[in-house]
């Protein structure tokens, strides 16, 4: 196929990008800038300007683009942020795309676990309602926005992404530098569940939703075991060979971090139901081997 990618510089695009081209893929990426290279196009996504000429070979859009959750303490002005670069630009490029002559057969437009809020030991799936806080309202508008692509035919599917488990970014990338160090602890009651998957589960996931034709609305990205804040803490210890003595207490944490604090502190056990149920099968669904796979450290050998 021939795809257009935005966020093709993020953690999920950077590497999505050579995984679809090593696939047999053409992708085109979808840049805010002055295009430097063929494989480029320019999309402003405050103004919805595009080249839309660029757009009208193309088989399916992976639109991943959108402000950093945790790049930032809540002010007003940064919540402000977060909405205005998912919702507005992700609506914009869904009328884009609706208006082609030829339009595309699919749009993956990127939603995340957030949509939930916090829900204590429940499994999640598809079917469950959002919660009724910043993230969730987000959510919920951030996927209505893709309703202009929908109405005119085209496939949309919105991955509900849990929490990325790659060094190169993302959570994991954040809490690498204090375990190492030993001073990596649980966070909060540590009885949170935490819904991760691996960098190559989510590209994985990516190619599915594109391939499969019976695949349409929220899925839910994240591995079939997730697990609590205090099992990722002794895991990932144990995967570097390091204490985890530290703890973080709640207050600590609302006190430095504000309204953010939720996103570390929300309980969401989600289960892949409408992935498994279509043949996804992961490659890393367990924590310890997705660790050891993405980190670069084998199990020890007997002695």
């Amino acid at each position: 196929m021939k795809l257009a990618v935005t966020g093709a510089s993020g953690l999920i695009g950077g590497a999505l990008v050579p995984f679809l081209r090593a696939g047999g893929h053409e992708v085109l990426r979808l840049v805010r800038r002055a295009p430097k290279a063929n494989d480029e196009a320019c999309w402003d996504p405050d103004s919805g300007a595009i080249e839309e000429a660029a757009l009208e070979a193309v088989d399916a859009v992976v639109h991943l683009a959108g402000e950093n959750i945790a790049g930032g303490r809540w002010t007003e002005a940064r919540k402000g942020l977060l909405r205005s670069s998912r919702v507005g630009p992700t609506r914009r490029l869904a009328e884009t795309l609706a208006r082609q002559k030829r339009k595309p057969r699919v749009l993956v437009s990127a939603s995340a676990l957030g949509y939930y809020g916090h829900r204590g030991d429940t499994w999640l799936t598809e079917k469950d309602a959002p919660a009724d806080d910043f993230l969730g309202r987000l959510s919920v508008e951030w996927e209505a926005a893709t309703a202009a692509a929908r109405e005119a035919g085209i496939r949309v599917a919105s991955p509900r992404i849990g929490i990325v488990l790659s060094p190169a970014g993302g959570a994991l990338a954040k809490m690498l530098l204090p375990f190492k160090a030993g001073l990596g602890g649980v966070v909060g009651p540590g009885t949170q569940y935490v819904s991760w998957i691996a960098l190559d589960d989510i590209l994985g996931v990516i190619e599915h939703l594109l391939d499969r034709e019976d695949v349409a609305g929220p899925v839910n990205a994240a591995s079939p075991s997730p697990v609590t804040n205090a099992e990722l803490t002794k895991t990932l210890g144990r995967v570097l060979g390091r204490p985890t003595l530290m703890a973080v207490p709640a207050f600590a944490l609302r006190l430095g971090l504000g309204e953010m604090a939720a996103t570390l502190l929300a309980s969401t056990r989600l289960r892949p139901e409408r992935l498994l149920a279509t043949g996804y099968r992961f490659r890393f669904p367990e924590l310890e081997g997705a660790l050891r796979h993405v980190l670069g450290t084998p199990l020890p050998r007997p002695a």
